[in-house]
């Protein structure tokens, strides 16, 4: 029976819970927003079908926004929300220094002297370099340099000063003031402030606060259960579309389209909207630290989709996995594009490590960066309705093909994890991170 396919290309469920998340406003991890589209998101699993869903607490270090600015003297150079925010959990403050402009800050860039100097990077890696080198890297080798302060220049253009956490799981709060500044005043200070004695000031609080894991079932009973994920804050400067209002959205439309097919379901699928995922994988961290590795048959994690039309579909290397997405993509004739390395980001993550199989789901773009994700042009617009259905018809029946109890998923060692990541050349930035588990 295929009619599912067709309910599911004409259902607006999905679409109705993206819009009702980006009109939360404020989904910042540990704010009253986040708590809104985690109750908003408990009550659309249970609308389609989804057993027990409810919202697991858990406590967390709060960060609040005040202002941020960069001066020359007692000058401002670089204010307001279209040219400098700060990032969060960026310490409360402000630091002098010499400025100095490293590129792309990639780990040979800090072989300069850059003791108390105000260091500023950008957003981008290039493509002479053999892997993604992400924000909290640069900003931990700033700090381990003895940088002053960190100025973090986005790459797309369009005034958009880019987001994105700093801090690790034991010391959340960072070291060192960390602002975000669009590519059009990044150019603007290399070009003009090269050497300058320059401040930069960040303005926030830092509460204790509560977030929280939404958790619902479909299927059997059994011991053995896949986790369908997706997390639910996002960043306070946006609407939070793409990341990750999309993939929240697609995992309640994928959960409406299971519940008609629940009778060929061999195998429990739990359904997980994780909480403070921007801030470190706190909702996952927890869920999968608590977690029986042997029960876990899968994690399929989908997080900024919809605005990529073909699914990317990450497997870590996990045979298992690459193949029953290579029959779901041949059985529908719809390409996916598929790859094997880590992805050390994202709250698969926290599984994957552990060595239980699981995909990072996005939509494919172009390039390394996040386009507009992280900025304040994360918004609704940039989305296409039909994306999220074509998506969640081609994850509904991965997942309908995963739980069938005649495949099986095999793990991988904490050594096979440790041996692939050193191999692909992340280790050395994980550690720096402070996010090495082995």
């Amino acid at each position: 029976m295929t009619h599912w396919i067709g309910d599911t290309f004409t259902s607006d469920v999905g679409w109705t819970h993206l819009e009702s998340l980006v009109d939360v406003g404020n989904r910042m991890a540990g704010s009253e927003g986040e708590r809104e589209a985690l109750e908003l998101t408990r009550d659309a699993l249970a609308a389609v079908g989804a057993r027990d869903a409810h919202v697991e607490p858990f406590d967390i270090q709060g960060w609040e926004r005040g202002d941020s600015e960069i001066r020359l003297g007692d000058g401002p150079i670089a204010s307001g929300a279209n040219s400098c925010i700060a990032l969060p959990r960026s310490p409360s403050g402000e630091a002098t220094g010499e400025f100095v402009d490293l590129a792309h800050g990639v780990p040979e860039d800090f072989q300069e002297d850059v003791e108390g100097a105000v260091v500023m990077v950008s957003s981008d890696t290039p493509d002479s370099v053999d892997r993604f080198v992400h924000r909290r890297e640069k900003y931990y080798h700033a700090v381990e340099a003895g940088a002053a302060a960190f100025v973090f220049a986005n790459h797309v253009e369009g005034t958009l000063p880019p987001t994105g956490s700093v801090g690790t799981a034991d010391a959340p709060i960072g070291e060192i003031p960390a602002v975000g500044v669009s590519k059009e005043t990044g150019s603007r200070l290399a070009r003009r402030h090269a050497g300058d004695e320059l401040t930069v000031e960040v303005d926030c609080e830092t509460p204790d606060a509560t977030s929280g894991n939404v958790v619902a079932d479909l299927g059997p009973d059994t011991e053995e259960y896949l986790v369908v994920s997706s997390h639910v804050d996002a960043h306070d400067i946006a609407e939070g579309a793409m990341d990750n209002g999309a993939g929240t959205a697609t995992i309640v439309e994928v959960a409406r389209a299971l519940a008609a097919r629940e009778d060929e379901l061999d195998t429990r699928v739990r359904f997980v909207g994780f909480g403070s995922e921007e801030v470190g994988l706190v909702g996952s961290s927890l869920v999968a630290g608590d977690a029986e590795p042997s029960r876990v048959k899968a994690v399929v994690n989908v997080d900024s989709n919809v605005f990529g039309r073909t699914l990317k579909l990450d497997h870590h290397g996990f045979d298992a996995l690459e193949a029953a997405a290579e029959r779901v993509s041949d059985r529908f004739d719809h390409p996916v594009s598929l790859g094997g390395e880590l992805v050390p980001h994202s709250d698969h993550w926290p599984f994957v490590q552990r060595g239980i199989p699981g995909y990072m789901v996005s939509g494919e773009t172009e390039g390394r960066g996040r386009g507009w994700g992280h900025t304040g042009a994360d918004t609704l617009d940039k989305l296409e309705s039909r994306n999220l259905r074509e998506q969640a018809i081609l994850l509904t029946e991965l997942v309908v093909e995963l739980v069938d109890r005649d495949v099986t998923t095999t793990p991988k060692t904490d050594e096979e994890i440790a041996s692939a990541l050193e191999a692909e050349g992340k280790a050395t930035g994980m550690r720096i991170t402070g996010d090495w588990p082995f």
